[in-house]
């Protein structure tokens, strides 16, 4: 776990990712990400995902709107019912986001011999095959 952490601080020291220029809060980031996962929702759903009441919510995708990273629009099937969903601004930036991220891992590697990319290779797949076992397999 100490190495893990000691890698998420050295990729994080890199302040030319779009996540620090974005200027979001961790609830705002965490909406737009629920919302590139998901698409359109309704914001009782979103409030829902988010664990939060629609009123807080409000004030957040009221926020998100003016930065034009979401849009709300009526719900073709029933026009009481308003749906949130990103912007091509809101999916550029998340987009970034995440491809940065990317990128920054393909620096990494492209700097291991092939014989450490298999050691890589066969760790991540481990990880992987843990992640789907799921929390109750209790392996250890």
């Amino acid at each position: 776990m100490g190495a893990q952490q000691r890698l998420q601080e050295l990729i994080a020291e890199d302040r030319a990712d779009p996540l620090f220029s974005s200027h979001l809060t961790l609830s705002q980031l965490r909406i737009l990400m629920l919302l590139a996962r998901h698409g359109s929702v309704s914001g009782s759903e979103l409030a829902g995902m988010v664990g939060i009441g629609a009123a807080a919510l409000t004030g957040m995708i009221d926020r998100l709107v003016v930065q034009d990273l979401v849009a709300r629009a009526e719900d073709p099937h029933d026009r009481r019912v308003r749906r949130i969903a990103l912007t091509r601004t809101g999916r550029d930036l998340i987009g970034s986001i995440f491809n940065a991220g990317e990128e920054k891992m393909r620096a990494l590697l492209s700097r291991l011999s092939a014989e450490e990319l298999d050691l890589v290779a066969q760790a991540t797949t481990l990880i992987i095959k843990a992640a789907e076992a799921g929390p109750e397999s209790g392996q250890a």
